[in-house]
């Protein structure tokens, strides 16, 4: 298995391997901010060396592996390539979790403009109003701008537990904007 990384190769190191920390996997730091140009370099540069089209005349164990080093890289890639999932995997490999499913505690100001939000969105859809729909997303993107320094600032400080309120609310967001998408598409249709 002599053409699977090796230590050192594509920034592994030994003990790394499929499953193994994505940053570590890709060879980048751990950080919230991610050269976007490293990223996609390091990835590829991993996916030459396991693509499972490079292991087709070797044996089942070989195939196999190789099939597990490249799943890993696209998952490392998934991780890191947006904000948000790279947040995630950073606050819960501190050992926090996250809680989205669970701990919807929120700070009141923050879920009383949810709610107007998500009112405005179907007065929109009623309406038809994409103008409507452009104002609210505009807001929405103005609060964003407000957390993300807040939750990289957390992050870089290792306050963990505090990190993971501010993604939750940033999560809130995205999910209140592929909201205001689906109405979009629905209107377009």
């Amino acid at each position: 298995m002599s053409d699977l990384p090796t230590a050192g190769a594509a920034g592994v190191s030994n003990g790394s391997g499929p499953g193994s920390d994505p940053f570590a996997l890709l060879g980048l730091p751990r950080d919230m901010k991610v050269d976007p140009h490293a990223l996609d370099a390091a990835y590829r540069e991993l996916q030459a060396q396991v693509h499972p089209d490079r292991f087709a005349g070797k044996t089942d164990a070989e195939r196999r592996v190789a099939m597990q080093w490249a799943t890993a890289a696209n998952e490392a890639y998934r991780t890191l390539r947006k904000p948000l999932p790279r947040a995630r995997y950073l606050i819960e490999s501190a050992g926090v979790g996250l809680g989205e499913h669970d701990n919807t505690a929120m700070p009141a100001d923050f879920l009383m403009q949810q709610m107007e939000w998500r009112e405005h969105v179907a007065e929109a859809r009623a309406h038809r109003d994409d103008k409507g729909l452009r104002h609210i997303e505009h807001a929405i993107r103005g609060a964003e701008g407000e957390l993300w320094p807040l939750l990289e600032a957390l992050v870089a400080a290792a306050d963990w537990s505090h990190a993971a309120d501010v993604w939750r609310r940033l999560r809130f967001l995205e999910k209140l904007r592929d909201d205001i998408e689906d109405v979009r598409s629905a209107l377009l249709d």
